[in-house]
């Protein structure tokens, strides 16, 4: 958890982020509020880290959720990929429509993700919830 990248926050897309899936932001405002590129590489950065999270309870906690965990594995690739696209079309054409709405797909996914690993770790693993929570 301490490889969660803190300098950049989804909270300000959505209103019940790491509880609920949903931005309430325009693309073009989740490009401006997620600081364009710089967000876009931190959900890449903690995607894979949330990522293992879910491969470490797997390994660690006999109940875990099995459906759950796929779909973390599932956001965390699909998160990734379109993260690259993104930043490809704004290496190639910088903020245009095509990279703000890949952003806001990205971001989509990234705050669905957090909330899910929320619920993994409600489950499994109560005590961390605080400290996931102040890391994203």
């Amino acid at each position: 958890m301490s490889r969660l990248r803190p300098d950049w926050s989804a909270r300000e897309l959505s209103d019940q982020f790491l509880w609920k899936e949903g931005l309430n932001a325009s693309p073009e405002d989740t490009w401006t509020r997620m600081q364009g590129p710089h967000g876009l590489w931190v959900m890449y950065q903690n995607a894979k880290v949330m990522l293992e999270m879910a491969d470490f309870a797997t390994r660690h906690c006999e109940n875990v959720d099995r459906v759950l965990v796929e779909t973390l594995r599932s956001d965390a690739m699909q998160i990734r990929v379109c993260v690259l696209m993104a930043l490809a079309q704004y290496a190639f054409s910088h903020a245009s429509e095509g990279v703000r709405v890949n952003a806001f797909r990205a971001a989509s996914m990234y705050t669905g993700m957090a909330a899910r690993m929320t619920q993994l770790l409600q489950e499994s693993a109560a005590v961390l919830v605080p400290d996931f929570v102040a890391a994203m």
